[in-house]
């Protein structure tokens, strides 16, 4: 997207040299680069390749490629089994290469109409950690619940004919179908009960957040991470429910498709407990990341009617108006 957006004067291979992957360094040259800027540096990866047989490391490989380094950095942003990237990694590797290392804390930000407050209680929500935020969050967020998902999507469809800027997300849960990955006619997500049939976002364009027929695709975490919408529409699935007074997550709900718990069954048969806690982790960050797209609002249907009712409990402590739909 940022690359289509640039390339209006300039030539393709000017901007194509500017965004580069993280996996491409490992055979660079001591301070090749006076300069890289690694965003969301908590997604690098150990080793690189299709097959992560190159190179050593991510991090060190990027601080040793380069002069000067700068990485933004989330730890609740990890979303994939081999998702390796942490302050302390880029703490170890800088230090074993006398860098200089400065550590700033961005204070505020624009996500989500600008509250940090609203990001607190939605990690208190979420059960990934406890904030001062537990009953509320203070400014104006148009956070919704639905009791049906056809709704949902009629509002977030009237939403975007504003500005092409409100997108449909929907965890994980439903696999991406081969025969419909370039067919819109090919409904990977369904929930017969409420006659409702998306498909997730076609692999034809690599501009499905801004192309104007993306409205009728569903994003998944790997689509929709650290792209801003004004407002989004979220598709809880099975894989988080409400059990026993608190949020349950299930890996084994997961469509097939998804690579982000790559791994996984094979940890899971050495280390039961480090594997559910891995795979925990990650399907929570997801929809912490799914439910923070949205700069103006977050339109929310769970699958689990349970799940619902607490998420309603929460935002009743807030004062907002839900059960819509």
């Amino acid at each position: 997207m940022y690359m289509k957006k640039l390339q209006k004067n300039v030539k393709k291979v000017v901007i194509d040299n500017l965004f580069k992957g993280s996996g491409v360094y490992y055979d660079a040259l001591p301070n090749e680069f006076d300069c890289l800027i690694v965003d969301e540096a908590h997604r690098l990866n150990e080793k690189s390749g299709l097959f992560k047989n190159k190179g050593i490391n991510q991090t060190m490989e990027i601080i040793r490629a380069s002069r000067f380094s700068v990485f933004f950095i989330d730890e609740y942003q990890k979303i994939a089994m081999h998702d390796v990237g942490s302050k302390e990694q880029i703490r170890h590797y800088a230090e074993l290469m006398d860098a200089e290392i400065t550590e700033m804390t961005l204070a505020s930000q624009f996500r989500c109409n600008g509250s940090d407050g609203y990001l607190a209680w939605l990690d208190d929500v979420l059960e990934i950690r406890e904030t001062a935020n537990a009953d509320g969050f203070d400014f104006e967020y148009d956070i919704r619940l639905y009791d049906d998902p056809n709704e949902l999507r009629d509002e977030i469809f009237s939403k975007n004919q504003i500005n092409n800027k409100a997108r449909m997300l929907a965890g994980y849960c439903w696999d991406w179908k081969t025969d419909g990955k370039n067919n819109p006619g090919v409904h990977d997500i369904q929930l017969e009960q409420y006659q409702f049939f998306m498909s997730w976002n076609l692999s034809n364009t690599t501009t499905w957040a801004i192309d104007p027929d993306s409205i009728e695709q569903v994003g998944c975490i790997h689509t929709s991470q650290g792209l801003e919408f004004d407002y989004v529409g979220v598709i809880i699935g099975e894989d988080m429910r409400y059990e026993n007074n608190r949020i349950i997550t299930d890996p084994f709900k997961r469509a097939k498709t998804d690579k982000s718990l790559s791994g996984f069954k094979t940890l899971y048969k050495k280390d039961k407990d480090e594997a559910l806690r891995m795979a925990d982790q990650i399907i929570r960050n997801t929809y912490r990341t799914l439910m923070t797209r949205g700069t103006k609002g977050c339109y929310i249907y769970c699958v689990d009617p349970y799940l619902k009712a607490y998420l309603q409990r929460r935002l009743v402590l807030q004062g907002v108006v839900v059960g819509l739909g």
